[in-house]
């Protein structure tokens, strides 16, 4: 497999998917848009579905690019220009755990989260909260990551059971500067 130009980061929330895409655009020299940025308007107002494709649609037009999420209003978007998807499919302790870990974290420092926002003990006590979203959403992310990775038709998806499987292969990846000319073996 060539090295990837074009990767969707996917997985349950606080798996993990903004910290890897990171990760990856500075090993492989890639752009990297954190979809929270694009979807959340400060004071946590929701972009209209209608825009959040338009903006993903302008971004996988080009030739390089890492989206950490795909969401239902435009997931078929990245999908059909992506080079790779790599899925985080890990326990749902473990990505559950990190989402507690982060929300408390984010609570305590008060830290500014997409475009100045910021979470509350409100908004994590709501029905709505990121941590009953998480319960509510990781079956389907599981299946769906793993529907991908049968699917001859779309990407290459590679999934990761552990983030020791994930440094791994990241491990193997050729590092910044390095990538002209060069593979990955996934």
């Amino acid at each position: 497999m060539s090295v990837p130009s074009r990767i969707l980061v996917y997985g349950v929330y606080g798996a993990g998917k903004s910290t890897l895409a990171e990760r990856l655009a500075e090993r492989l020299e890639l752009p990297w848009y954190p979809v929270d940025d694009l979807l959340w308007q400060p004071g946590w107002v929701e972009v209209p579905v209608a825009l959040q494709r338009s903006r993903i649609e302008e971004i996988c037009r080009r030739d390089r690019w890492i989206l950490d999420g795909a969401y239902h209003g435009w997931r078929d978007v990245p999908l059909a220009r992506a080079d790779l998807v790599v899925g985080l499919d890990y326990p749902r302790w473990l990505s559950f755990w990190r989402l507690l870990r982060r929300t408390a974290r984010r609570l305590s420092t008060g830290e500014r989260v997409c475009n100045g926002n910021r979470e509350s003990w409100r908004s994590v006590l709501a029905r709505d909260s990121i941590l009953v979203w998480h319960v509510t959403a990781f079956g389907r992310a599981r299946r769906r990551m793993r529907a991908w990775q049968a699917d001859q038709s779309g990407p290459p998806v590679l999934l990761f059971d552990s983030p020791v499987a994930l440094d791994r292969w990241l491990a193997g990846l050729p590092t910044r500067g390095s990538v002209d000319g060069q593979t990955a073996q996934p």
